[in-house]
């Protein structure tokens, strides 16, 4: 894969990503997806070009730790919604009249919700649930940040892009303040910057070639 042609789909796969952010409620993650993937394409091209495999491979690993983070909440939730001593004791204080299965659950649309009933035991337990989930999407997510930002300091070496090592920074920083608004925009402008950065790499200049005649070589005295 060429150079443009590797930069050229980093840089449409980061404004993928950009817009994908913004849109997911009517996308589904769809274009999210196809920018992470033309990104991923993009990388492994450079890190072909410039030799240096540590642009891709940290680039996987990120990959890795996030799907993980992602696949180790959703088992935490899962194991939360259907755990009786946690959701389901909340959700009997709120409705008194459910029977308790969740075979039924659709049954408490028609019911009146009795909040009196909630005791703070229950609260604090279901809360501490959710937290829990949060905490391992935070933590995985510094992860990935984490070796997002080895790819892309190496590539900024390698590329002479500046903008890729701000960007690496922004994304870790964000990932560390994702429990507040500003750092889910400080992540957003990382992925800005990464497709700017893409559309400014520039071939390497080719080293002069000597063309200077070797020294005539001494004689050697007999």
């Amino acid at each position: 894969m060429s150079l443009e042609t590797s930069k050229t789909l980093g840089g449409i796969g980061a404004i993928l990503i950009l817009v994908g952010s913004l849109a997911t409620t009517y996308t589904f993650g769809v274009i999210t997806i196809i920018g992470v993937i033309l990104v991923f394409i993009a990388l492994n091209g450079l890190a072909n070009y410039y030799h240096e495999s540590g642009i891709f491979t940290n680039a996987i690993y990120s990959l890795v730790a996030g799907i993980v983070g992602v696949v180790a909440a959703a088992a935490a939730a899962l194991y939360i919604i259907f755990d009786t001593t946690i959701l389901t004791k909340l959700l009997q204080d709120i409705y008194p009249s459910w029977n308790g299965s969740w075979s039924t659950i659709s049954s408490l649309r028609g019911m009146t919700p009795v909040t009196s009933n909630i005791s703070t035991g229950d609260v604090t337990s279901a809360l501490g649930a959710i937290f829990l989930v949060l905490v391992i999407v935070w933590a995985f997510g510094i992860v990935a940040a984490f070796f997002a930002r080895r790819s892309l300091k190496t590539l900024s070496s390698k590329a002479i892009v500046g903008l890729f090592s701000t960007a690496s920074l922004l994304l870790i920083i964000g990932a560390f303040l994702t429990i507040i608004f500003i750092g889910f925009l400080l992540m957003w402008v990382a992925a800005l910057l990464i497709a700017i950065a893409f559309f400014q790499i520039k071939p390497q200049p080719e080293q002069p070639v000597s063309t200077m005649a070797p020294p005539p070589s001494t004689p050697t005295p007999v």
